[in-house]
């Protein structure tokens, strides 16, 4: 029985996280020869205001 997270920035669309789990579940039974009813996806949304990269806020850099 696997559980995947997936951490990613905010801001990404319920149709993009539709499409993320469906293939990640895809490729989970693919790999590992589970069923559908398998698998775990967690979608983890990251507020920019607490994540920084090279120095600076990740919503710093959108500015």
């Amino acid at each position: 029985m696997p559980f995947i997270t997936v951490k990613v920035l905010e801001g990404k669309s319920v149709e993009q996280k539709r499409q993320l789990i469906e293939r990640m579940t895809q490729v989970a039974c693919e790999t590992l020869d589970v069923d559908p009813s398998k698998v775990f996806i967690f979608i983890e949304d990251l507020e920019k205001d607490n994540y920084g990269k090279n120095g600076k806020l990740f919503s710093d850099l959108d500015k």
